[in-house]
């Protein structure tokens, strides 16, 4: 279907720390301004796709935004890994006939609410949490020591220290200090700043973790015919993936049998680069999740923009525009659906921190868990 679809719209509610709103009131704002973006009404949709772990369901945001029928709706599955797989879903219901427009949307209070960053306090006994019984009793109950294990045997397999992921954090930074709809609007930080941060769970520093952030983001899917009548240039989703590794968990994939990669990010990547015919020297922008900044660099390596240990040098040397939003590191959390909005904006040519002749865009989703992808690329001329 690569090349049949596209993100016409984007929109999204203020960024805050307590939005003094519903979830739902979020979700309904960030639809309305991306469908105002694209040029469409609530009339014109036919399909929504969201999370699970979300408290808004389809049926009830289509009521609230005045949206009428739907022939297709759907929910994916693993928090953040999530992310590019509701435009991947988007883009195959508009392939396959069964519908013509359809929103993927993203919204919670997650700083004023229930913040994922607390960690697990009650799991109701289920299957996949009983993979949680491995690790909980030792202490590991936050994202961030899930991700620390990891994290700590990937710098002493490469003798690398925990300075090799500052450079993910100050690079993010840098773009989110001249972002003004990032929270860290006008206040970049240096390696030192992040060698002085506290630590959260070793080799993890605070500024290892993203931000817990309330507030709602919203794309809107159609064909590539449909969008040549809308208003702004078509974001062509080239490609579209999603993966999960042998003996996947999620985030507490500890027995695999090497802690220094993401298996399920090489699976997207097989599939995204097969799909687009494009490769790692075609990319112009990457916009890659980074809930914590060691993640960064491994999907570096596994995506092929350089070898194995060689990513911190690869970002401090800046040679590929990253997170050129701020990310989630310091934009704001979202689940990586802002992530999506960034690649359309520089697809079309409007990001803040504009890369002058960006036409390829990757974004990646959630990782430690099964996860998904995209290639964004611009329309063909003619």
């Amino acid at each position: 279907f690569g090349g049949r679809a596209a993100v016409v719209g984007a929109g999204a509610t203020a960024f805050s720390k307590d939005s003094g709103r519903s979830e739902l009131g979020l979700a309904v704002e960030a639809v309305r301004a991306a469908l105002a973006d694209a040029g469409l009404t609530p009339a014109d949709v036919d399909g929504m796709v969201t999370f699970t772990m979300d408290t808004s369901p389809e049926i009830t945001v289509a009521q609230a935004a005045g949206i009428g029928e739907l022939s297709f709706f759907s929910r994916v599955h693993y928090g953040g890994g999530a992310a590019c797989a509701t435009v991947q879903q988007a883009a195959l219901a508009i392939d396959a006939g069964v519908a013509d427009v359809v929103v993927c949307y993203r919204a919670f209070n997650e700083r004023s609410g229930r913040r994922f960053g607390s960690g697990v306090r009650h799991r109701e006994p289920t299957a996949e949490g009983a993979a949680l019984g491995w690790s909980l009793p030792f202490g590991l109950l936050t994202p961030a020591s899930w991700v620390a294990m990891a994290a700590r045997r990937y710098l002493h397999t490469h003798g690398l220290t925990p300075e090799a992921f500052g450079h993910v954090a100050v690079v993010g930074r840098k773009y989110a200090a001249t972002n003004p709809a990032a929270h860290f609007h006008g206040r970049p930080i240096t390696l030192a700043d992040h060698g002085a941060s506290r630590w959260i769970a070793e080799p993890l520093r605070l500024l290892d973790c993203c931000q817990e952030t309330d507030g709602g983001q919203a794309l809107v899917v159609t064909s590539v015919e449909r969008a040549r009548d809308l208003p702004h240039p078509p974001a062509v989703i080239a490609a579209a993936a999603q993966g999960a590794g042998r003996a996947q968990e999620q985030m507490t994939g500890f027995y695999r049998g090497d802690l220094t990669g993401l298996p399920e990010a090489a699976v997207v990547a097989r599939q995204l680069w097969r799909a687009s015919g494009l490769g790692p020297a075609d990319i112009d922008v990457g916009i890659l999740y980074d809930h914590f900044t060691p993640f960064v660099l491994t999907q570096l390596e596994e995506y092929g923009f350089c070898g194995p240990g060689e990513a911190a040098d690869f970002v401090a040397e800046e040679h590929l525009p990253l997170n050129t939003h701020g990310g989630q590191l310091g934009e704001a959390y979202l689940h990586g659906m802002n992530g999506i909005a960034e690649a359309v904006r520089q697809i079309r040519g409007t990001a803040v921190n504009q890369v002058p002749g960006a036409e390829r865009v990757l974004v990646t989703a959630g990782t430690g868990v099964p996860t998904s992808g995209l290639v964004l690329t611009a329309a063909p001329q003619g």
